[in-house]
């Protein structure tokens, strides 16, 4: 009788463990494949744009950018006939095709056939950068006396050739009184090779948001009309708020998981229909947290105010890129069409350098007030709930955040160490782009900082 009862009690065990394990498998199973839209979808869009708009080639890409996590473990295919990027992994598989003036979209709930359909606006280059001088074209001013220009080059070839500062700089520009004192690059890149913004991209938003007001066609007080809020307190929220990031809507930006971040940019095709579908968590205008998803729907509602989709991809290119120089920028969009705001610009240094100068210069550039007087007030008036660290799409320098640079820096930052250091009181632009996906490898910004402002008299 006892004999029976253990092989009883064992039988229950083995199928209590069993039933675990079964029910692990299925779990993990179904959390991998949750997660392979994401696994194949960032290499397949990364790499697209990395070939067709930076010129980029597929191993230096694979090699550097593409080498972490599950990432690095995707088959990825460049097919040069069809401008497309094939990324695969276990079961799951993705794919994004590059258009011009569009840049790379992954196609995700849409007909490839569909979006090639769709083209750029046909617009001209309003100049030659090669034969304009700066701050518009490439011909550079002789270098101003007021920086000492060998401890520059020094700290370059610190950041670029020896990754003094850790982290893997790409390239870096110095800015002085409007004068372009340093500029470098690793050597596979150049002064003509675009590099991703990432979040940089949001300060792009700012200034096309500061446009529309400027034309009168929004107000930073006026509510964001989208249908779906209009029965429950999601009306309240302005544009305001959206440019603060102080929604109220709930969103987590965590980039190591399957968060509303990655699952916004890698899993669907409307980004901004994404993230306006989200409940409210905080009244609108009270609690600051960093939302990618926000100024996606900045954008859709750019896009809703000027109309006409052709006049919509011409607006940045016209009003703000080609009057400040950046005439080769690209702005892609998602595959519903609407500008990705919150990560997808690609530009030279010098274009981002420039951007720089557009708001270092309090809205001013060659000469002509592109961005309404005041604008630049009210982008570096801090949040309400940010303590002084995040204004109107732009990062703020009140609390310190670098403490060797002054409180009135702001900036412009990027994902993976992307970086525009505007400091007024030192008449200095800072651009650095690269590559710094590891926690110890993170770029030492506040040091290659301090050296920098060591360089100015």
């Amino acid at each position: 009788m006892q004999r029976y009862s253990r092989k009883k009690v064992s039988y229950r065990i083995f199928r209590v463990v069993l039933f675990l394990v079964v029910a692990g498998l299925a779990y993990g199973a179904y959390y991998i494949h949750s997660l392979l839209p994401i696994i194949t979808g960032y290499p397949a869009k990364y790499l697209c744009s990395a070939v067709f708009v930076s010129g980029r080639e597929q191993s230096e890409v694979e090699a550097m950018d593409l080498h972490f996590s599950f990432i690095r473990y995707a088959k990825n295919t460049v097919d040069l006939n069809d401008s497309s990027v094939t990324s695969s992994f276990l079961w799951g598989k993705s794919k994004a095709i590059y258009r011009k003036g569009f840049g790379a979209t992954l196609l995700r709930d849409v007909a490839e056939n569909d979006l090639r359909k769709v083209k750029f606006p046909a617009s001209e280059q309003p100049f030659n950068p090669d034969t304009t001088q700066w701050p518009l074209g490439n011909v550079m001013p002789k270098k101003e006396n007021s920086a000492d220009t060998v401890k520059l080059e020094r700290i370059a070839e610190k950041l670029l050739d020896d990754d003094g500062y850790t982290g893997h700089a790409f390239g870096f520009m110095v800015v002085h009184k409007g004068v372009p004192v340093v500029e470098a690059y690793q050597p596979q890149f150049n002064e003509k090779t675009r590099f991703l913004s990432w979040s940089m991209a949001k300060s792009v938003t700012n200034a096309l948001a500061g446009l529309l007001v400027k034309d009168g066609k929004w107000n930073l007080d006026q509510v964001a009309a989208i249908p779906e809020w209009q029965s429950d307190d999601r009306k309240k929220i302005t544009i305001n708020d959206l440019l603060q990031m102080q929604s109220g809507l709930r969103w987590n930006e965590d980039y190591g998981n399957r968060s509303d971040v990655t699952v916004m940019l890698y899993c669907e095709n409307d980004f901004a229909k994404f993230t306006y579908n989200q409940p409210m968590v905080y009244p609108a205008g009270t609690h600051w947290y960093y939302s990618s998803g926000s100024v996606n729907v900045l954008n859709y509602l750019m896009r809703k105010t000027i109309g006409s989709d052709a006049d919509y991809f011409r607006f940045s290119q016209n009003r703000l890129f080609n009057k400040i120089g950046m005439t080769n920028a690209v702005f892609e969009v998602d595959a519903s069409g609407t500008q990705v705001g919150s990560s997808y610009v690609y530009a030279t240094v010098r274009d981002y350098a420039r951007f720089g100068l557009l708001y270092l210069n309090d809205g001013k550039l060659n000469g002509e007030q592109i961005l309404p007087e005041g604008w630049v007030k009210y982008t570096t008036t801090p949040a309400s709930d940010s303590r002084g660290g995040y204004g109107a799409l732009f990062w703020l320098n009140q609390a310190k955040a670098f403490p060797s640079a002054p409180t009135d820096m702001y900036s412009c930052n990027g994902h993976d160490g992307q970086q525009i250091f505007i400091i007024p009181s030192k008449e200095l632009v800072v651009v650095v782009v690269g590559y710094s996906p590891k926690p110890d490898r993170v770029m030492k910004f506040d040091e290659l900082l301090d050296d920098v402002l060591k360089t100015i008299q």
